[in-house]
C-alpha cells in the first residue's frame, strides 16, 4: 500500500511499501491492511503505526486529521501537525517537548495581547476623560 502524511504546506512522509498502519479516531483503534474497503474519518490527536514490507515499523504522532483509504491500495493522511519517529519511546518525548514549548509560545502570546488591550483601554479612557482646566482668569 502506499502511504501519504501530509500537513498544510509540507509532505511528511511518502512510503510505497506499506502492509499495515494502525490509527485512531473517535470509536477507538482500528487497522488497515491492503484490500480495505475505501474509509474516510477523523483522527484523534494520536500516533500512527506502520509496517513496511520488510517488517520495519514507522511512528507519526498526529494532532488530528483526516484519514481516506482509496480502492484499497493508498491511505492518505491529511494533518494539522505531524511529528515522524522512528522509536515510539522517543517520539513521545519529542511530542511532550514541542507540546511544552508550544504551550509556553501560546502563554506568551495571551501575555502579550493582555498588555495590549490594558495599553488600548488606558488610552481610551485618557481620551474620554475630561481635561484639568487651567486656573480661573
Amino acid at each position: 500500500m502506499k502511504l501519504l502524511i501530509t500537513e498544510p504546506v509540507a509532505v511528511i512522509a511518502e512510503h510505497a511499501d506499506v502492509v499495515s498502519l494502525r490509527a485512531e479516531d473517535e470509536s477507538g483503534g482500528f487497522g488497515i491492511l491492503e484490500g480495505h474497503a475505501d474509509l474516510l474519518t477523523v483522527l484523534t490527536p494520536s500516533v500512527l503505526i506502520w509496517r513496511h514490507a520488510d517488517g520495519q515499523r514507522g511512528y507519526c504522532a498526529v494532532r488530528g486529521g483526516v484519514l481516506s483509504v482509496r480502492q484499497g491500495r493508498g491511505v492518505a493522511v491529511a494533518t494539522r501537525q505531524a511529528l515522524l519517529g522512528t522509536d515510539l519511546e522517543e517520539l513521545e518525548g519529542a511530542v511532550l517537548n514541542r507540546f511544552a514549548r508550544e504551550t509556553e509560545s501560546e502563554r506568551d502570546a495571551r501575555v502579550a495581547a493582555a498588555r495590549l488591550h490594558m495599553m488600548a483601554i488606558r488610552r481610551i479612557i485618557a481620551a474620554l476623560s475630561p481635561r484639568a482646566e487651567g486656573p480661573a482668569g
